[in-house]
């Protein structure tokens, strides 16, 4: 089905690399991506100038807006949207935003879409209020709806993504690490958010109870296929096309798929190699473990699974919802996931 561009006011909200991707996908959704632009705006107005400065700042980070044209492209296709979907998709925004400004201080990074993160730029503590003001912003935002099962499934959420995160940390140079607990791991920290806003988003538009609940591993699914995805990137993309800090997953000792799998099926000698770079300080440690794992099996068999993870995905969209534009662009946006270079 044909689909129209957004107008240049939506496309200002997010960096242009990111937009150009996404505008075919976000037409049906014009009107309240720029409704979420402006409520985000107004909702995080500080009269404070230290505090506007550095909501203005992280307000680049937005990206590609995935969680709100998730919300709200999964509302108008299972029903249509409503003010209600305008307010849940910019809370999982800030929630997303917070998640990524603390993720920031916890791997030590210094680059975020193409820019600065505000912990090198302003320090970390100063990086965690910020967090925790888009947090508290977030859910005063939510109470704001008469329902407050919305406030209830993002509250519980954010709890499911803490366990993650702190899972991980536990986690931190397992070099034993398994693939059951790397998965846990993903679908806790990531996969969490995009499930619930995919679930809310049928939720508000009136969906059946069934239609909600495939509409949650829907968005499971593609949460899990975008956290390889980003492991993959992490792992052998380029930093310039990326735009954000790579080698972060190996500088902290976090295993991903890729490297799960070569500790698994490499040869004996090449798991030993790859463990003394794992664990070991070298400079160039990140382009000499990218050299070990790029001719292997590795990297194909983690894009295969994500692949499979987002077939999985399509294949719920056309079983549980009619055919429309915004089913064809959720069939599309999920093929995009593991398609993406940035």
């Amino acid at each position: 089905m044909p689909v129209n561009p957004p107008p240049p006011a939506v496309l200002r909200s997010a960096p242009a690399a990111a937009a150009a991707v996404l505008a075919p996908l976000t037409a049906p959704i014009a009107a309240e991506l720029l409704a979420v632009d402006q409520l985000f705006s107004r909702e995080l107005a500080s009269d404070l100038a230290c505090v506007q400065t550095l909501v203005k700042y992280v307000s680049r980070f937005r990206g590609k807006m995935l969680r709100p044209v998730l919300v709200l492209l999964t509302g108008k296709a299972a029903g249509g949207t409503t003010d209600a979907h305008t307010v849940i998709a910019t809370v999982v925004e800030m929630v997303h935003m917070a998640t990524l400004v603390h993720d920031d201080v916890l791997d030590d990074a210094e680059l975020r879409r193409k820019g600065a993160t505000i912990n090198h730029l302003r320090g970390n503590e100063a990086a965690v209020m910020l967090g925790d003001f888009l947090i508290s912003h977030a859910f005063h935002l939510c109470s704001s709806l008469q329902s407050q099962a919305a406030s209830r499934a993002i509250g519980h959420t954010t709890n499911v993504v803490c366990e993650g995160e702190l899972l991980q940390i536990d986690n931190r140079n397992n070099l034993d690490l398994t693939e059951e607990t790397y998965f846990k791991i993903i679908e806790r920290k990531t996969a969490a958010l995009t499930a619930v806003c995919c679930k809310l988003g049928a939720d508000f538009a009136g969906a059946t109870p069934a239609v909600a609940e495939a509409m949650e591993t829907f968005g499971r699914n593609i949460g899990t296929a975008f956290q390889i995805q980003d492991d993959l990137l992490d792992l052998t993309g380029d930093v310039a096309q990326v735009g954000k800090s790579l080698g972060a997953d190996a500088a902290k000792g976090k295993l991903t798929l890729p490297v799960i799998h070569f500790m698994r099926t490499a040869p004996v000698q090449h798991r030993e190699l790859l463990r003394s770079l794992l664990v070991g300080n070298e400079p160039d440690k990140n382009e000499k473990i990218r050299n070990l794992i790029a001719p292997s099996a590795s990297l194909l068999y983690a894009s295969e699974k994500a692949k499979s993870l987002v077939a999985s995905a399509r294949a719920l969209l056309a079983t549980h919802l009619s055919p429309s534009v915004a089913r064809t662009c959720l069939d599309e946006l999920a093929r995009l996931v593991v398609a993406r270079e940035a």
